[in-house]
Order: structure tokens, then C-alpha cells, then sequence
């Protein structure tokens, strides 16, 4: 096998944290200002994928700490099931692996829900949370969730369907379009390579987190009861254009966290942090700030 592609290698030095299952890599730009902790997407997202045009930004001011979960990027092998309470180990893992008693949390989509769940988990840890999209905080009709629940279960349909499907460029592209993104994006087509890159190399699929957060009858993830919990100032920017998460599920989690602003992006699809890098780092940087 042909040793794994670092794609995030230029965007800042790589710390490797031994787990029992195997080893996590975390990227590491900036040595001043308040550390952030940024958390990617689902499926075949990654360090680089999620956050090539907000690292940059950022580090001027913050010791900015990237992670890739486990079985994403270069967390791989990892040899366990990367479920909610192991991904949130995973935070724990690498906040206290750097010395770092509280951090502010950035997370997109999967990474929004574990952020989420962790300001609500761990209040003393978290200084400010800004989630992009955040999973966790939606449910589904009857038959929808069932149908749902049959693809988590199943490996054919959740894995080796998918990575016999996005084998094709073209495929990657059209789902991209579709799913992911509302409009022009300058980068589309380094997107587009490096993710096909990636499924070419390990597949495709649905996460572990993704698969365990869903039963047959309710979501066993799902926030929303505890999110009046959360205490950090808080920030959830939303495409107004997202397929993945409709504005008005993002727009009720904003309403039941306390002192939450909330940032539609017009236009915007789900990775609204690639679609419209400039308008979402200026909005997270002073967040943050």
C-alpha cells in the first residue's frame, strides 16, 4: 500500500497523539494569542478539506489546533469505533495533550455537533464555540428515519456503495455541487481533486459517528433537549442554501442557546467556510477576537 498523502502538510506543523486504537494527527499553526480548536465534517472530510482557507487566517491571532478524527486524513489506522463518546474523548485527548485548560471550539457539520455536545459535556473547558451547520439538532419523519437507519446498518450501502460511486471525478464533482456547495467557488476544482484523491486512496462512506448517532425509531443523538445548557458565548453560521441542514433546524438551536447569535449566509450551501471563505473567517476571527 502506498503510504498516505499528507493533502494539509503546508498549512502547519503535524503532532501525533498516541490512542489506544491508534495514533491522531493534529495541525498546529501560530504560537500566540488563545488557542482554537478547529473539528471537520463527516464522511471523506478532513483537516485540509475543511479548514485550507481558514487556518491561515486565523493564526495571526490564535495558536490555531486542527484535528483530524479518526479514519479521516492521516488518523488512520485506527483500529475501534469512533462513536460519539470516543470523539468526544478525541477533544479531551488533545486539549490535554497540549496543556490546554480551556479552548475555543470551531466545528463544521459533525464537527459542530461534537463541539456542541462538548460545550455541553465539559462547560470549563470551552472558552467560545462558533459551529458551522451543525448536525445533532434535526430529526426525521417516519419511513425517512427507518430508511435512514437501514443504510447506517448496512456496510454495502454506507461504505462500498458509495466507494464504488465516487470512484468517477465526475461523481465527486456533481455531489460537490450538489450537496455541498450553493454557487461559484474559486477552488472548486482543488476541491474536487483532493477529495476524489481521498476516495480513491481509502473509500468512501459514511463516518462511524455518523452510523452510531442513529437508531431504529429516534436520533440518539440529538442536542437539542440540552442545548440551554451551554454557557460559552456561542456563534452558528448557516448557508442560507444548505441541502444538509435546513437554516430553520440551525435557526431553533441558536434560540434555545443562551445569548447565541445566529449568521445565515445567503447564498450559501453547506460548506459555507469553502464557498465564501473571506465573509466566514472575517465572521469567525471576530467571534473570536
Amino acid at each position: 500500500m502506498a503510504p498516505p498523502i499528507d493533502t494539509a502538510a503546508d498549512l502547519g506543523d503535524s503532532v501525533y497523539i498516541e490512542q489506544p486504537e491508534g495514533e491522531l494527527r493534529v495541525l498546529q499553526r501560530g504560537a500566540d494569542g488563545s488557542p482554537v480548536l478547529l473539528l471537520s465534517g463527516a464522511g471523506n472530510d478532513n483537516v485540509s478539506l475543511s479548514w485550507r482557507r481558514m487556518i491561515p487566517a486565523l493564526a495571526d491571532e490564535h495558536r490555531v489546533l486542527a484535528l483530524d478524527w479518526p479514519k479521516q486524513g492521516s488518523s488512520r489506522p485506527w483500529n475501534g469505533v469512533a462513536d460519539h463518546e470516543r470523539m468526544l474523548g478525541c477533544i479531551t485527548a488533545v486539549l490535554d495533550h497540549f496543556a490546554l485548560e480551556k479552548v475555543s471550539l470551531v466545528g463544521l457539520s459533525q464537527g459542530g455537533a461534537l463541539a456542541l455536545a462538548y460545550a455541553i459535556e465539559h462547560p470549563g473547558r470551552v472558552d467560545r464555540l462558533a459551529v458551522l451547520a451543525p448536525a445533532g439538532i434535526i430529526s426525521f419523519p417516519v419511513g425517512v428515519h427507518q430508511l435512514l437507519w437501514l443504510v447506517a446498518k448496512s456496510r454495502f450501502l454506507a461504505r462500498t456503495l458509495p466507494t464504488l460511486i465516487f470512484r468517477s471525478r465526475a461523481m465527486c464533482a456533481r455531489f460537490a455541487r450538489k450537496a455541498l456547495f450553493a454557487g461559484p467557488v474559486d477552488d472548486f476544482d482543488q476541491i474536487v481533486d483532493e477529495y476524489h484523491a481521498g476516495v480513491v486512496r481509502n473509500g468512501a462512506g459514511s463516518s462511524d459517528w455518523q452510523n452510531a448517532s442513529i437508531g431504529f425509531r429516534a436520533m440518539r443523538v440529538d442536542l437539542r433537549p440540552r442545548l440551554h445548557e451551554i454557557k460559552s458565548p456561542a456563534l452558528i453560521i448557516q448557508g442560507g442554501r444548505d441541502v444538509g441542514v435546513d437554516p430553520k433546524h440551525s435557526r431553533a438551536a441558536a434560540d434555545q442557546i443562551p445569548g447565541a447569535r445566529y449568521q445565515l449566509i445567503d447564498g450559501a450551501g453547506h460548506w459555507s467556510n469553502r464557498q465564501e471563505p473571506e465573509k466566514v473567517n472575517t465572521m469567525i476571527a471576530e467571534f473570536l477576537r
